[in-house]
């Protein structure tokens, strides 16, 4: 049978193999079967179509050089197959990789139905091999390109959110130098400058679990055994300090005791606490639920406000997203980098645990935690 016939009569069951592939390489429930799936089909169309087309020598050469790029490269399938797996935290590695099982997978299928090795049978699989390669360059040309602008926004938002506190520490070192300023108002100052350093530690904590993720070394943990009550009351602690214009409630119930990295969790909880002030609706106070059975703890941390959009609940844990708010005479504190939730989700994962959220109108916003308490 000829490939490009085999591959499109085939389809079906080379895109099964290719969502068995993508499963292993991704981790579990974090994408959907068509997410899984995305541009496959256009993918492997355009392959059997460029099989079958007719292809000069000096065309093949230059599809050897990667001088023969579609003018429209950025709308084929293998274009946005690449950047939507850069969205989705593929690394290059990864995306590189499922070309290579899709190359594999086909040739695999396909030989045993072919009779002969013929020329044309040898030219077939040639003119696979190349439509393979110019899909996965087109793949990599866009997912770098996104990569790069990601990058890029990453730093223009770092570098806009770190200009406020370092404003506020400006002008309280301003007003601290002058001679008349009133005793009375040093406290109050010194209150703005600590609230200004805890913000730019949080927002470096993020960043730091963030690049260690991207570079494929995961947040460093370190378990032992420690009881979560002490640690809840510093997440709270630290969260009121960014927000003090909030309430929070904490309440905890059941056997706290586990194996846990202290100095993680606190940075998890305290990153659902700060996302749920800044999203909640002022003058409601943020409920976090802890409790404790033999097995795991679970958290819940609430607020009440704006549900979140249904499609927006598919990407809240993702690096750099950032829902909008309403309203722009709000002054409470917070900062756009975008990275406190994912963070929050690779804590949870690095411990063996979940994440998931649940929004509507009326019952606001929840984000629950399960942790196991571990050996």
């Amino acid at each position: 049978m000829e490939l490009h016939r085999f591959i499109r009569e085939q389809m079906e069951a080379i895109l099964a193999e290719w969502d068995a592939f993508a499963l292993t390489i991704t981790p579990p429930g974090q994408l959907s079967h068509l997410a899984l799936r995305d541009h496959a089909k256009q993918i492997l169309r355009a392959i059997a179509l460029d099989i079958e087309t007719y292809q000069s020598s000096k065309e093949q050469i230059e599809k050897s050089q990667g001088l023969a790029l579609d003018p429209n490269v950025d709308t084929t399938a293998a274009s946005i197959h690449g950047a939507l797996r850069q969205e989705n935290n593929f690394s290059l590695m990864q995306l590189s990789a499922e070309f290579r099982a899709l190359r594999a997978t086909v040739l695999r299928l396909w030989l045993p139905q072919v009779e002969t090795m013929s020329p044309i049978t040898v030219h077939s699989m040639i003119r696979f091999n190349e439509a393979i390669d110019q899909a996965l360059s087109e793949s990599i040309a866009a997912y770098s390109e996104s990569a790069d602008q990601t990058r890029e926004l990453f730093l223009a938002i770092l570098g806009h959110d770190l200009r406020a506190p370092l404003a506020t520490m400006a002008a309280s070192g301003e007003l601290l130098g002058r001679p008349q300023v009133p005793v009375a108002k040093i406290p109050e100052i010194g209150a703005r400058v600590r609230r200004s350093v805890k913000l730019m530690n949080s927002m470096v904590d993020d960043l730091l679990g963030y690049t260690r993720t991207k570079l494929g070394v995961g947040i460093p943990t370190v378990f032992e055994a420690v009881d979560l009550h002490a640690m809840c009351q510093s997440a709270v602690d630290d969260a009121g300090a960014l927000h003090p214009a909030t309430r929070f409630e904490l309440t905890m119930t059941g056997a706290l005791v586990g194996t846990f990295d202290s100095v993680r969790v606190i940075q998890m909880l305290t990153n659902l606490l700060k996302n749920a002030a800044q999203y909640g609706e002022k003058g409601q106070a943020v409920e976090m639920y802890v409790i404790g059975d033999t097995d795991a703890v679970m958290v819940k941390v609430r607020n009440y406000g704006l549900a979140i959009p249904e499609n927006s609940l598919q990407s809240i844990f993702q690096p750099l997203v950032q829902l909008s708010t309403e309203g722009d005479d709000d002054a409470r504190s917070r900062t756009s980098l975008g990275l406190g939730l994912y963070v929050a989700r690779e804590t949870a994962l690095a411990h063996g645990g979940t994440i998931s959220v649940e929004s509507n109108e009326t019952d606001g916003t929840t984000f629950t935690v399960c942790l196991p308490k571990g050996d």
